[in-house]
């Protein structure tokens, strides 16, 4: 598969949800559209910020549904940096000046729209440059390399953060965090770390926060176990979920007793480090040799195979859209897939579950760990030839912001946030369903790194454990010949000479972020 077919399969995630979600905010967008304006006539702050709200940007047939208003906040205000940002410094220093932001070119008209209120607030015009989606990675590696980037801002697919930084791509951000008051505390610590850092130095802010996690339909499972379902330990390990799992396997007609994305790629390496890293599974040790074909990696595939006795049709060939369509539509029992399955399993304009669902703790394996993993997400960066990279740092703290995020969540649209103040408060796990048990997750999070070639990674580890998975090659066939083609692209991205482009233990403490917590149920 080529670099263009991948990424046009990885995006299929993003553009999926953007063609199935009629009205949300599906990048940065609102149904807010303010006219740019100059700097001499620009709105007060205060009537821009107060019109970001529930009541203009989340859809209303959902607001309907859950009692959503402004008067139920889903969000902090003390943590929301639009509403603590000096506007009247940003406007003294910066308005009139422009940012020139990558985009890619299925999404330009919504962030065009979702970017007006950015404008009204700084007096900062923002010029998007739209990039086929397909193409993006290549077409952004091209102008970094030229030294003459054609934007300045850009959001991407978070494994890429190393291939950017470290050829020196990138911006470095900290100094600006700190001037602008940007409030990275608030953020996950597996987010902070991995979307935001690299090498020390902080490049980027977390942008769509994923975690994996297990759903399961209610009646079923109640059926099988005779009661309501308890989140924490009626189903606490996955030799239950295997049993649990054959045992619901064609409990009704098209019904399969789980979901798997076991599609060649990172769709099987995602799903085989959600299960190995419960098991303690870690991809590299502290001199970046690959270790995932170990005990714990075996363990994982071993029970994946056993998953895949009872998963649904066409599960070796399934990634997102797939795995979505089915867990929608019911015709699974059980089911390993992102958070948003859960937000939108409660939407009936998305689902066919509605009320028929619940979101659990991760079930554990016997001698490792609580490892909830931070799988995918995106994270926003400043290009470092980037002619206005303060702008760019404000626009990018502006889309990011804890209450677009929160209100990207209440449309159930995928695109995730990473902040405490958002998934902890009460009125937005009122609205998504998953929010209680992701944000207890987040504090025990797993994460792979974010290194040079961790795309192509990714890549080569699904690709062997994909032909596993269809008996071409054993378990262990597959993670040795796995360990063999990572370390050959770890070796082409220029580690093993002498000189690593990452240190590992910088890296090392957003790895697995759980470490001597106390469990949360």
């Amino acid at each position: 598969m080529s670099r263009e077919q991948q990424m046009k399969h990885k995006l299929s995630r993003r553009s999926f949800m953007k063609s199935s979600s009629a009205a949300g905010l599906s990048v940065v967008g609102s149904q807010l559209a303010l006219p740019a304006l100059a700097q001499s006539d620009l709105p007060d702050p205060a009537s821009v910020l107060a019109d970001i709200s529930i009541e203009k940007y989340v859809r209303e047939d959902y607001r309907k549904l859950y009692g959503m208003s402004d008067a139920k906040p889903l969000w902090d205000p003390a943590k929301d940096w639009i509403r603590n940002a000096d506007w009247d410094r940003v406007r003294s220093e910066l308005a009139g000046t422009s940012v020139r932001f990558a985009i890619g070119a299925a999404d330009t008209e919504s962030a065009a729209e979702g970017l007006a209120p950015f404008e009204a607030l700084s007096g900062i015009k923002v010029e998007l440059v739209p990039i086929p989606d397909e193409s993006m990675y290549d077409k952004v590696v091209a102008e970094f390399i030229s030294g003459n980037a054609s934007f300045d801002a850009l959001q991407f697919f978070s494994p890429w953060l190393g291939d950017f930084a470290a050829p020196g791509f990138l911006h470095p951000l900290q100094d600006f965090a700190d001037k602008w008051k940007l409030p990275l505390d608030d953020f996950y610590d597996t987010y902070r770390l991995n979307y935001g850092y690299f090498n020390g130095q902080m490049y980027g802010i977390p942008f769509d926060c994923d975690i994996q996690m297990v759903h399961l339909r209610k009646k079923f499972v109640e059926d099988v176990l005779g009661g309501p379902i308890d989140k924490a330990s009626s189903v606490p390990s996955y030799d239950e979920l295997i049993r649990l799992s054959a045992e619901l396997n064609h409990v009704a007609p098209g019904v399969s007793g789980i979901g798997l994305m076991l599609a060649p790629g990172f769709w099987s390496t995602y799903t085989w480090e959600h299960i190995s890293a419960q098991a303690g599974m870690m991809l590299f040790d502290e001199n970046w040799e690959p270790i995932f074909n170990g005990d714990a990696g075996m363990k994982g595939l071993e029970i994946i195979l056993q998953l895949a006795k009872n998963a649904n049709p066409g599960h070796a060939g399934a990634g997102w859209p797939e795995n979505r369509a089915a867990w929608l539509g019911g015709q699974v029992a059980t089911n390993i897939s992102w958070q948003d399955s859960g937000t939108q399993a409660m939407r009936p304009d998305q689902s066919q579950i509605v009320g028929d669902f619940v979101t659990i703790y991760e079930p554990r394996i016997e001698g490792g760990r609580f490892a909830p993993p931070n799988i995918a997400g995106s994270t926003s960066c400043v290009s470092a030839s980037a002619s206005n990279a303060e702008g760019a740092f404000l626009m990018l703290a502006f889309l990011t912001t804890a209450s677009i995020m929160a209100m990207n969540e209440a449309n159930a649209n995928g695109v995730a946030p990473g902040y405490r103040s958002v998934l902890t408060n009460p009125n937005l796990q009122e609205v998504s369903q998953p929010a209680k048990v992701w944000a207890d997750s987040l504090e025990h999070a797993w994460c792979a790194p974010r290194i040079p070639g961790a795309f192509a990674i990714e890549q080569a580890i699904g690709n062997e454990i994909n032909r596993a998975v269809v008996g071409q090659i054993s378990a262990r066939e597959a993670l040795d010949n796995a360990a063999a083609a990572v370390r050959r692209i770890m070796s082409d991205n220029g580690f093993y000479a002498g000189s690593d482009p990452v240190d590992y233990a910088s890296l090392a403490p957003g790895l697995y972020v759980g470490e001597g917590k106390p469990l949360p149920f």
